[in-house]
């Protein structure tokens, strides 16, 4: 259902059941799919591919030109998976070069005010919280919470089911599973409520509290830690996880309490 006072350009591919909002915009190269809800004064600008089921709350901008001087007008888009809820005012740049796009995947909520900046890659049933500001390039895993009015530099990775306080200044990589917070922002221990939630097991929680045992709470340099837990600690999914990612670290990992 289309309001008479939106604009639709006659090339977006809207699915039947999808509803738009009056006053709201949608320029060509736009796919839409069945079941979304679009509110009213929201801008949906070339190249946005939006999934089903989501619902895109008023002021949004989505797609919109990266905030970067090397774009040049390639043709990129910004993607946003199913069932995902994009409140007031949030706005989510396409991607450039680099990746040629901007991610947003499924069950997620990017809540009022947040900014996603282009290539940057966020997995599903992650919560961005109010005013939360996302710098380009930047990888956030399935699961992560970020807490209200951070600011995440570029290029900085945050692991699956990872939880950063809110107000933080995120400078450097956030492992998965744990907590961060303080300033700077350090390793403030795992995120164990969350990950009952999600049904994980004492003995998983207890071996990934361990696993950040050897990294932070032990004196060791990173590739220290990483090496005797190949060899004191069996290979587990949580395990695997955790080396993959310290080991890809290019920014370097957030510090731990006394460090």
């Amino acid at each position: 259902m289309n309001q008479p006072l939106s604009y639709i350009h006659p090339q977006a591919k809207i699915a039947r059941n999808v509803v738009i909002e009056p006053f709201t915009t949608i320029s060509k190269n736009v796919v839409i799919e069945e079941g979304t809800w679009v509110g009213s004064n929201v801008t949906i600008m070339e190249g946005a591919r939006i999934g089903k089921n989501c619902k895109i709350y008023p002021g949004a901008v989505l797609s919109s030109i990266p905030q970067d001087l090397k774009f040049s007008g390639e043709e990129t888009i910004m993607e946003i998976g199913d069932n995902t809820v994009i409140r007031e005012f949030v706005t989510i740049s396409r991607g450039t070069m680099d990746k040629h796009k901007t991610i947003i995947g499924s069950n997620c909520l990017l809540m009022a005010y947040v900014h996603v900046a282009h290539d940057c890659v966020i997995g599903n049933n992650c919560i961005l919280v109010n005013a939360v500001q996302v710098a380009g390039h930047c990888n956030i895993d399935d699961y992560a919470i970020i807490g209200g009015a951070s600011a995440v530099h570029q290029f900085v990775n945050i692991g699956m089911h990872a939880m950063v306080s809110g107000g933080s200044l995120v400078r450097k990589d956030v492992p998965p599973y744990t907590t961060a917070g303080r300033e700077p922002l350090g390793y403030c221990g795992i995120n164990s409520i969350g990950l009952r939630r999600r049904g994980y097991s004492n003995e998983s929680i207890n071996e990934i509290q361990e696993v950040y045992r050897y990294i932070y709470l032990k004196g060791m340099n990173n590739s220290k830690a990483i090496d005797l837990i190949k060899v004191e600690m069996p290979s587990s999914t949580e395990r695997d996880e955790i080396i993959k990612f310290v080991g890809n670290s290019n920014r370097g990992i957030m510090k731990g309490f006394n460090t």
